[in-house]
């Protein structure tokens, strides 16, 4: 099994085979990851999602960003730039919408927005990973395009000067994990991977 619809459609089965107690204790593991973790306590604005198809579900993590007064943030998809998203925040009393996806987002309230510049961790959903960090999504494109200026920029080195400084991180199932991901050239690997049993570093 080499091909990436072959590979999505194997690990989003995976997903789908979850117990909701397997999903409650995953959230739970994945939590504790998460609230311990550097990057995420000195962050102030966390752009992530809400889960859908059996995703991890992070809401309790939402709450505990919250909790400790920082921004929480959740894409939308943009109006105009067709497979572009952009990031609004996200707080108890939010206005959502389900999108043509069926996925709930906020209502657009472009005072809401945040740029990516201003972003400091970037959760991304995943369908499966590798060792090597690569990620494969849905096959909408949208966060390796949100993240292909972010990726340019942090290739580019110390030498050039960073104008997005967000940490990307996926989140996954442990079962998520694959041993090799067919690679595409506008394919984004991350530089972190979080799951209920590990954190991987790339």
């Amino acid at each position: 099994m080499n091909t990436r619809t072959e590979l999505r459609k194997m690990v989003r089965s995976r997903r789908q085979e979850l117990t909701a107690q397997q999903q409650k204790i995953a959230s739970a593991h994945v939590k504790q990851n998460l609230i311990t973790n550097n990057n995420i306590i000195n962050a102030r604005r966390i752009a992530t999602y809400l889960s859908n198809d059996s995703e991890l579900d992070i809401l309790s993590f939402i709450h505990w960003c919250w909790q400790q007064n920082k921004e929480v943030y959740l894409p939308v998809l943009h109006p105009f730039s067709t497979g572009h998203l952009l990031f609004l925040r996200y707080k108890k009393n939010t206005p959502m919408t389900k999108n043509k996806y069926g996925i709930l987002e906020p209502v657009l309230d472009v005072s809401q927005v945040c740029p990516l510049n201003q972003l400091d961790v970037l959760f991304t959903p995943l369908v499966a990973f590798d060792s090597s960090g690569t990620r494969l999504g849905m096959g909408g494109g949208f966060y390796d395009r949100t993240m292909a200026n972010w990726y340019k920029e942090k290739k580019a080195g110390t030498t050039h000067v960073k104008t997005i400084k967000f940490h990307a991180i996926g989140l996954a199932h442990d079962c998520q994990q694959v041993d090799k991901i067919p690679t595409e050239i506008w394919d984004i690997p991350l530089a972190e991977i979080i799951t209920p049993s590990k954190n991987y570093y790339f």
